[in-house]
């Protein structure tokens, strides 16, 4: 066993916070793990710790040394130490914006729970401060959407007997978004693909005193817009007018204006009870008026129903940048005319020239090139990290089960692939072998992990919807959400430097949204903090579904016995490594993403 031969020998761990106003990732590194063979992870102490008074406290961990009974409780990380080296503190989601905490981070060695120590020769201290949701006139809501976790299942066994509260829990605030924007306005004008959620917006439109102006989806195959409409079309106080649109594939727009307060709000959650709980988004208020005056031009031009041409031909590009504080924004409103792409490439541009690092959140991005230019990221040793809604093996036959089914006519793949279905085939390939992109998933039933609980995968969020459930065949109800989890869009490049780029909207980066789709899509620059921001919120999701991927990778439906039950492939669950090399993995070795991620993130 290698230890260090004196205290003057041990260097001290490394670490690093991202941060948002409801969450605190810590990135943690510490070099003498290298020949260490004992370092059995990291214990992390805050102050002020968790309950009322407590000065200070350890985070917890689920996982220990001993295999989980149905009754354990979380330990400690002191007993029980971290052993990975990303982290985040959850517990952070009720602290007030400005409030610090101080985090001690401490190497963690020995041969098991008879044998651990502390390496306080090691330790790293680190000040952290909860920024809060507006910063140089931007503010950032990002929704805990996390159906599929512990946290949830034990806190909402039952999720339709305690909806508003499940609500509440899933929204993580975002649902201020729509107070923020309307307090203090006079009129609103606003471009919405779908309004339904009868909770918090639709309720907060028809009491907003003002004049409302709205552009919606409406085409013979989509009416989900019109019952809220017909509601809006009663209210008592201000004018409101609202404008069908048809002639595009789909009005994909989601944006409120504060027309004189100068304001806009944006992002990629439609206006639905599950887009702001149950599926992962995010929104924006953005205090500009040469940005509102854009929206607002756009919203303008959309109320006479152009067809695509002659909306494309409305000067599609790229704005001119819009100083907000240090940030500088731009915006692109798609279609574009033709075969155009200035859109889309100005992203793959900035990704092929991305310095150290690009994580990308989105439902279902289709371009070849841009999926291309992203997972060259991984392969030219730089850090790569994908999430998205799924990824299925799309040269597999299936038949269809219902007309909502993504596949061809005659439910087989192609003989000659198209360009997108070729580099679909390759980003299923590659997910299942390195694992830097990973689609959404959960512990179901049949495949739990020992002592964890099966997971929901959705919430039935009908009964806060305008719309009544559809039915199915054979006249009985069609309940339950889509299955959309993860319906990011956004692209974070070199988040962890000064310099990073952020590419954020409503806009799925595809064809259909470059050409056909009304959409806007933003390029944020000049703006590390938000980037971090991104970053944080990015990897809780991240981490979160790797761990249940892998899991179910692993574990096909059916080979084990969830339920509080051993897993009956490994005979055990989760457990704590009893040597560094059974939980770092290639952390220690030069060139893997694993190295490349420990010695980038923390330092």
């Amino acid at each position: 066993m290698k230890r260090a031969t004196s205290n003057a020998a041990i260097r001290p761990a490394s670490a690093r916070a991202y941060t948002s106003p409801t969450l605190v990732l810590l990135a943690m590194d510490w070099a003498d793990g290298a020949t260490a063979d004992d370092f059995l992870g990291f214990a992390i102490l805050r102050a002020p710790g968790f309950a009322k008074g407590e000065q200070d406290g350890y985070l917890l961990n689920k996982v220990a040394f001993q295999p989980m009974r149905p009754d354990s409780q979380p330990l400690p990380s002191n007993i029980a130490p971290i052993q990975k080296f990303l982290w985040w503190d959850p517990s952070v989601t009720r602290a007030a914006p400005g409030q610090s905490f101080t985090y001690t981070i401490t190497p963690a060695r020995g041969t098991g729970p008879k044998d651990l120590r502390l390496e306080h020769n090691a330790e790293v201290t680190l000040r952290v401060q909860i920024p809060a949701v507006s910063r140089d006139g931007i503010s950032t809501w990002f929704n805990r959407a996390v159906v599929s976790s512990q946290a949830f299942t034990r806190e909402f066994p039952d999720p339709q007997k305690d909806l508003a509260n499940c609500m509440d829990w899933l929204a993580n605030g975002i649902e201020d978004a729509f107070t923020e924007i309307l307090k203090g306005a006079t009129a609103i004008d606003g471009a919405i693909y779908h309004l339904t959620d009868n909770h918090w917006v639709v309720p907060a439109l028809k009491a907003f005193p003002g004049d409302l102006t709205l552009v919606y989806e409406k085409r013979k195959n989509d009416s989900t817009d019109d019952a809220a409409i017909r509601i809006l079309d009663g209210r008592r106080a201000g004018h409101f007018e609202a404008f069908p649109r048809a002639a595009t594939n789909i009005m994909h727009d989601k944006f409120l204006i504060d027309v004189r307060g100068e304001r806009v709000l944006m992002g990629s959650a439609n206006f639905t009870p599950e887009a702001l709980t149950s599926q992962a988004n995010l929104l924006h208020i953005f205090n500009s008026r040469d940005l509102a005056g854009l929206y607002e031009e756009r919203q303008k031009l959309l109320r006479d129903d152009p067809s695509v041409k002659d909306t494309a031909n409305q000067g599609a590009g790229w704005s001119d940048p819009i100083s907000l504080g240090q940030a500088r924004v731009r915006v692109f409103f798609s279609p574009e005319p033709g075969k155009n792409r200035e859109s889309i490439d100005t992203v793959v541009k900035a990704v092929n020239q991305a310095k150290q690092s690009v994580a990308f959140c989105m439902f279902d991005p289709t371009d070849p090139a841009l999926l291309k230019a992203l997972m060259a990221v991984g392969d030219k040793g730089k850090l790569l990290y994908g999430l998205l809604n799924s990824i299925s093996d799309p040269t597999k036959s299936k038949k269809k089960k219902n007309a909502d089914d993504n596949l061809s006519d005659s439910g087989e793949a192609p003989r000659q692939p198209s360009p997108a279905t070729q580099i679909k085939v390759t980003l299923f390939n590659r997910s299942r072998k390195d694992k830097k992109i990973l689609p959404y998933s959960y512990f179901q039933k049949s495949s739990a992990p020992a002592d964890f609980l099966p997971e929901f995968s959705t919430v039935d969020l009908s009964s806060m919807s305008t719309l009544k459930p559809r039915p199915a065949a054979g006249g009985k109800k069609k309940g339950g959400p889509p299955a959309v989890h993860v319906h990011h869009k956004f692209i974070i490049i070199d988040a962890e430097t000064d310099s990073p780029t952020i590419y954020t909207g409503s806009n799925n980066l595809s064809n259909n949204s470059t050409h056909r789709n009304d959409e806007s899509l933003l390029e944020i620059t000049g703006a590390p903090e938000l980037a971090q921001t991104y970053f944080a919120e990015f990897m809780r999701l991240y981490e979160h579904y790797r761990a249940r991927a892998i899991w179910n990778q692993n574990h096909p439906k059916g080979a084990g016995a969830g339920g509080g039950k051993k897993d009956s492939a490994t005979g055990k669950g989760f457990t704590l490594a009893t040597k560094r090399d059974g939980w770092v993995r290639g952390a220690y070795k030069k060139g893997t993403p694993e190295f490349i991620a420990r010695t980038t993130l923390a330092n």
